[in-house]
């Protein structure tokens, strides 16, 4: 079973180790909202969102890649907001990296450094092999084998993980959530500057975005 102290002791990305976060995977709709002016404020890394800037919901997401949660969400619930809302142009969908733990934040560095247009790619993938990176003694052979998929050499693999410059953008944006937003668990969405309950199912998002969408 892979621990913590076991990734970091046979990986070259000891910088990783970064104290994780838990919680509660589901909210209720605060009673107050976050400034939304601040909410959507670029972080020290360059967002990345499906869907049109100018729709009029945004959906800010702070995930992890090895939440279990964030993984079904993404697998199971964000195909049918694509469909019905984004791609529709009436809801952009942020997502922001918020690891747990080193593994989570390795991932999120490959996603960041794969092509531009293969972010979300790399990102489907991660979570839809989950287990397969997850669950095993060597999680760096298996991240690899994934990467390749996308075009990583392991010289560009090591390349990236190392890049300490990247590492410290992927923390701060999850330290900003923390400390801006109180984020302390993932998933966490906001819906228009709003921390948002039952998003992680179809009818949770449809009764979150009706009243929001009416003409």
């Amino acid at each position: 079973m892979l621990t913590r102290r076991r990734f970091i002791a046979h990986t070259a990305i000891a910088p990783l180790a970064a104290t994780a976060l838990g919680g509660s995977a589901s909210f209720a709709f605060a009673q107050a909202g976050v400034d939304l002016a601040e909410l959507m404020q670029p972080g020290p890394l360059p967002e990345k969102w499906l869907g049109d800037e100018k729709a009029p919901v945004t959906v800010v997401e702070y995930a992890s890649m090895t939440c279990g949660h964030c993984a079904n969400f993404h697998k199971t619930v964000l195909p049918y907001i694509k469909e019905k809302y984004i791609d529709t142009g009436k809801v952009r969908m942020i997502m922001r990296e918020f690891p747990l733990d080193p593994l989570a934040a390795a991932a999120f560095m490959l996603a960041r450094c794969a092509p531009e247009d293969k972010y979300f790619d790399m990102v489907s993938l991660f979570f839809e092999q989950q287990p397969a990176w997850t669950r095993t003694d060597k999680p760096v052979d298996a991240l690899l084998a994934l990467s390749k998929q996308v075009g990583f050499t392991p010289d560009s693999f090591k390349q990236c993980l190392t890049n300490q410059t990247l590492l410290d953008g992927v923390n701060a944006v999850k330290d900003r959530g923390a400390d801006k937003f109180k984020v302390d668990a993932t998933p966490t969405f906001f819906v228009n500057g709003m921390r948002a309950k039952n998003f992680q199912s179809t009818d949770g998002v449809d009764k979150t975005l009706a009243p929001l969408l009416k003409s």
